[in-house]
């Protein structure tokens, strides 16, 4: 494995997101301590406990999730669609580095942006609100997993974009929606039983309730289809990646 390759591309996008490090890091900070602000400081105190869990705490590892995922799509896509934009894939392609070694480079940037901003909002969070991690090695699990695999599906979606505003179609029509959706702010025991069913199509609900269950210990569904979820979702996008090196898809052409 050419390690130098791999540490060449993750070097250069960290190096052009710490350029942008107010909008990549500092905005979703911001965004996120206004939710507390609002959910967990003045409607918190007014709210029923979920799940014996204060509402302004069980808030959080949703809002955490959202902006894990969010941005893992956002810079993964932006990533690899710039330089088919600019020209400069064509070198990429031409180096000593393999299909594996060039998505390592590109995914795991983006991956490791995310989760960084995702412990960045961890702790403004913990200055709104009082909140306990019962499991947390299964937390940062569950926080990786999660970035790598939305990494890997929009490093699909900037190989299948042909404008800059195609990259924010699929985030903006179907992330963003079936995140709201998927229990960032509820428990989806708290709806009736056949909207719950509907609820359990949604594949971020099973990401948003593992990820509550390492913080709380009580999940909306159980923890082992949570993480077969989330595997199987990371496997069929690195199935796809595979497909698009092997075959060159929109990449050589």
């Amino acid at each position: 494995m050419n390690l130098d390759a791999i540490r060449a591309i993750f070097r250069f996008e960290t190096a052009r997101a710490m350029r942008t490090a107010v909008q990549s890091i500092a905005s979703p900070a911001l965004s996120s301590a206004l939710y507390f602000i609002v959910f967990g400081g003045a409607l918190g105190p007014h709210m029923a406990e979920i799940g014996g869990v204060p509402y302004g705490a069980f808030i959080v590892p949703g809002l955490i999730m959202s902006s894990v995922l969010t941005l893992s799509v956002a810079n993964a896509s932006f990533g690899i669609y710039f330089p088919r934009f600019s020209g400069t894939i064509y070198e990429v392609l031409s180096a000593p580095a393999s299909a594996f070694e060039i998505v390592c480079g590109y995914v795991g940037a983006a991956a490791a942006k995310s989760v960084l901003v995702g412990l960045v909002i961890l702790v403004t969070a913990r200055c709104f609100v009082s909140f306990g991690i019962q499991h947390p090695v299964w937390m940062i699990a569950f926080l990786a997993l999660t970035a790598i695999a939305f990494s890997l599906f929009g490093f699909v979606i900037g190989v299948l974009a042909n404008s800059f505003e195609q990259i924010q179609l699929a985030p903006m029509l179907v992330i963003t929606p079936l995140t709201f959706l998927g229990g960032v702010f509820y428990s989806i025991d708290m709806l009736p039983p056949f909207w719950r069913s509907v609820s359990l199509a949604n594949p971020i609900v099973y990401l948003v309730s593992g990820f509550r269950w390492s913080f709380f210990g009580t999940a909306d569904v159980n923890v082992g289809a949570s993480l077969a979820m989330t595997g199987a979702f990371l496997a069929v996008c690195l199935a796809v990646v595979t497909w698009i090196f092997r075959t060159g898809y929109r990449l050589r052409a």
